[in-house]
């Protein structure tokens, strides 16, 4: 059901049955290791290529959280997904392999909270029983398409963010035990006139902003009806960003209940210069660590917006700056 402008209340609440997290080596040296269901030792899981290696982590995130919930494969009516590759290989490759019917969506490092949005209206609707949505990325399949291959050795300025090696997945159904997804808020696309592919934090921040904006002026509603506030993957620069941009927009969001899975994922000590980022960063996070703390009682609701740059290689060729969206998704025990 329509909510304002932008957002869908679900009136049957649809339920987080299970959730999996996969992540790579850099992953289980992070501060998160903990909440992941698996994690591998080196970036090429015993495949020949590192876009292989990138499905694979999909494939295990898909068939982690179908085995968790209990039920088969062949239950799952859609699956929802996407990644950073062209023409979202990663994904169309792994759902060859699932063998559900597949909805491939793209909304970069936003695609988290974009499948888990759609997932939920699919079955609040009673459009399906069961929807799987899933995310991906890889650490060195990112380097090669946006940046230098990783064997380039190049440097990065502080407010570069280092791409998560992982996946995440949920599986959503009319009913069950679980959290429930409660809301979502559907961001438009915010271009702030940044052209700078090592400076992601900052492009994603007034995107992040805006769709935060938007869910509480929809649901009528401030950042005391929820007890965290976690944002996608805006690191230390865009993180300081949406703070600056709340006290200027007076909505007051306490820094207590704001943070950021680009910040959680990572240790001080691993170099990640402004923090995680990537497909599998806002998944990863929130299907493993926050979901982890809801289902524990610590928290009773909670607000996921992951954030996106729509940028490619051929519009940073051609001089465009990057446009940016954000999805937010409400979540309670």
């Amino acid at each position: 059901m329509l909510q304002g402008h932008q957002s869908w209340m679900f009136q049957n609440k649809p339920v987080i049955l299970s959730s999996a997290a996969v992540g790579g080596p850099f992953e289980a040296q992070g501060n998160l290791a903990d909440d992941f269901d698996l994690l591998y030792g080196d970036l090429w899981l015993e495949q020949d290529s590192f876009e292989k290696a990138e499905k694979k982590m999909l494939e295990d995130a898909c068939d982690t959280a179908v085995k968790k919930a209990g039920i088969q494969k062949e239950n799952i009516n859609f699956l929802l997904a996407g990644d950073l590759m062209n023409q979202i290989i990663s994904s169309s490759f792994s759902a060859r392999t699932v063998g559900v019917p597949y909805l491939g969506i793209f909304g970069a490092c936003s695609t988290s909270m974009e499948g888990l949005a759609l997932a939920a209206q699919l079955v609040d609707s009673g459009a399906a029983k069961y929807a799987l949505a899933g995310t991906c990325s890889h650490n060195a399949t990112a380097e090669k398409q946006f940046r230098y291959p990783t064997e380039y050795g190049s440097q990065k300025p502080p407010t570069a963010q280092w791409t998560v090696t992982g996946a995440g997945a949920a599986v959503v159904a009319a009913s069950g035990t679980g959290p429930r997804i409660v809301s979502a808020t559907i961001g438009r696309v915010v271009d702030m006139g940044i052209s700078d592919p090592f400076n992601m934090g900052a492009a994603m921040a007034p995107a992040a902003v805006d769709t935060i904006e938007a869910h509480f002026r929809d649901l009528q509603i401030t950042a005391d009806h929820y007890d965290i506030i976690a944002t996608g993957d805006l690191g230390k620069i865009g993180h300081a960003i949406a703070r600056d941009l709340f006290e200027k927009h007076n909505i007051n969001v306490p820094e207590s209940k704001l943070t950021d899975c680009g910040l959680l994922i990572y240790s001080d000590k691993q170099d990640v210069q402004a923090g995680g980022s990537g497909c599998a960063c806002c998944a990863t996070v929130t299907y493993g660590h926050l979901l982890k703390r809801l289902r524990a009682g610590e928290w009773k609701r909670m607000l996921v917006i992951a954030t996106g740059a729509l940028l490619s290689p051929l519009s940073y060729q051609q001089n465009e700056s990057i446009p940016c969206v954000a999805h937010a998704v409400a979540i309670e025990q």
